[in-house]
């Protein structure tokens, strides 16, 4: 249980903002390690990877949305997430999901024939979707 100073958060996608508000505390994916960020933290830029962005807000009420990568900034009591995508852990189409992972299992089976990038990145996003959905549960 987190009691502190709540400070401004705001996600940002390209289709626009997902969410702007007051928080305690939010955990944020960073490429070498996740990491959290309380009130007074230091300011820092940082590289989002894949993975699920967790935030607390004053009534203890935690929020879970999965995302692709992106940057974030701290600074004077404000993180700033610029985020490729960000999906409400509640709202994620499991079935959707559960599909993507399939056919992306596909095409690296298929490796001669496929984008192995590509295909490992899609995978790495449909699994993400799939444990954020199973964190909201």
């Amino acid at each position: 249980m987190i009691t502190g100073k709540p400070f401004n958060l705001e996600i940002v996608t390209p289709s626009g903002v997902v969410f702007e508000g007051m928080v305690e505390s939010v955990s944020l994916p960073a490429v070498d390690k996740p990491f959290q960020v309380l009130a007074n933290h230091a300011p820092l830029v940082a590289t989002l990877g894949i993975g699920a962005i967790i935030f607390q807000d004053s009534t203890q009420k935690v929020s879970i949305y999965a995302t692709s990568g992106g940057f974030v900034q701290v600074l004077h009591n404000k993180v700033s997430c610029v985020v490729e995508t960000a999906e409400d852990a509640s709202s994620i189409d499991v079935i959707r999901a559960q599909e993507s992972k399939r056919r992306a299992e596909e095409r690296l089976a298929k490796r001669s024939e496929c984008d192995v990038v590509r295909a490992e990145a899609s995978l790495a996003r449909a699994l993400n979707r799939l444990k954020v959905a199973g964190m909201q549960r």
